[in-house]
């Protein structure tokens, strides 16, 4: 679970720390402003830190070729260096990770602006997460699934390391136990979408309540349908684990809000059922929809909001509060309220 993250010349960030709630966290920007960036990192490091765990060989120069390797694969940039902020000459990138759980389990790390994948680990780790972060992309995986984590192995395919890492965390069977919290989430989700997911074969399919029907292809289902299907089977097969952190980017795409009141249903309940959950959102619909669903929650989860602001000089600052009201600016939000004032003074 993510405590704290500070950076220095990352991207479009000169200097900016984050400090992460244990429950929700909401980050919002105009486009540009390294919403996606931003959480791609902190999945990178988690994921690194897990990796590192696990493996074998736990040496300096193995974390350090984990990290530019899971930075390039996720973010895709031409070479690691690429990520260091656009000045002229050259540029250093700074980072440091803190998480909450194991104790001193954090590290700090650089890399040059001319780093093709080189990394330099400044403090080593003295712990590892027991519990690998998960990333959802904005484009829902359930479709394209079926041989998708082959291909990838054997070719070099388009797509950024989050949809195979996702690909990875669905290729499992539902458990036979789970908490009565979770169950409840995944059958709140399965009664929206009228039928319960299922993994066969490879191949992820709906198989309705209604008697007599088949089962029907996930490419059959809407794709809105098809994302929080993708929600319901991560917790069906315990990718999504008690005190792991999820990341979502843009969860709202191809939702409509009934939809999207699920989502933040869900996203709040989770928050409150122990899991950290990492958001990016251009909706002030779902932003206000998560601020509901926590007022009125008897025991609100640890939130914080996370706006980020571009600079005249092309920089990007960061502004934490605990509450939406408290946001300020609301940044691209603004131009929802501002069309809602125009629509109101139509003729």
């Amino acid at each position: 679970m993510l405590r704290k993250l500070t950076l220095s010349n990352f991207s479009v960030f000169g200097e900016a720390q984050i400090s992460w709630a244990a429950g929700l966290n909401v980050i919002v920007g105009e486009n540009g402003t390294g919403k996606s960036q931003l959480m791609k990192l902190a999945y990178s490091l988690g994921w690194v830190s897990q990796a590192q765990g696990l493996a074998t060989r736990q040496t300096k120069d193995e974390l350090q070729r984990r990290i530019a390797d899971k930075i390039v694969g996720t973010c895709r940039p031409e070479y690691l260096g690429r990520m260091v902020s656009r000045k002229q000459g050259r540029n250093r990138c700074e980072v440091m990770v803190t998480f909450a759980s194991p104790a001193k389990s954090s590290f700090r790390f650089s890399f040059a602006s001319n780093s093709r994948s080189e990394v330099k680990i400044e403090k080593m780790p003295e712990a590892y997460l027991a519990a690998a972060p998960v990333f959802i992309p904005t484009r829902e995986m359930l479709s394209i699934f079926p041989g998708f984590i082959a291909a990838y192995e054997a070719r070099e395919l388009e797509f950024e390391e989050t949809y195979y890492d996702i690909a990875r965390a669905l290729n499992a069977a539902a458990r036979k136990r789970r908490t009565a919290p979770v169950e409840a989430m995944i059958e709140r989700i399965e009664k929206l979408l009228k039928g319960r997911i299922r993994l066969d074969a490879g191949r992820f399919y709906l198989l309705p309540d209604q008697p007599g029907q088949g089962r029907i292809e996930m490419p059959l289902i809407a794709e809105g349908m098809r994302k929080l299907a993708m929600l319901a089977y991560l917790l069906m097969n315990g990718a999504l684990r008690d005190r792991g952190t999820l990341f979502w980017d843009e969860p709202e795409t191809n939702l409509n809000p009934k939809l999207m009141v699920l989502v933040a249903e869900a996203l709040v309940e989770l928050a409150k059922q122990g899991y950290q959950v990492v958001i990016a959102t251009h909706s002030l619909f779902l932003l206000r929809e998560l601020s509901i669903q926590i007022a009125k929650s008897q025991t609100p989860p640890d939130a914080s909001f996370i706006s980020l602001d571009r600079q005249e000089d092309g920089t990007v600052t960061v502004n934490q509060t605990s509450t939406t009201e408290e946001l300020d600016p609301l940044l691209m939000l603004d131009e929802d309220l501002r069309q809602s004032d125009r629509y109101l003074e139509l003729p």
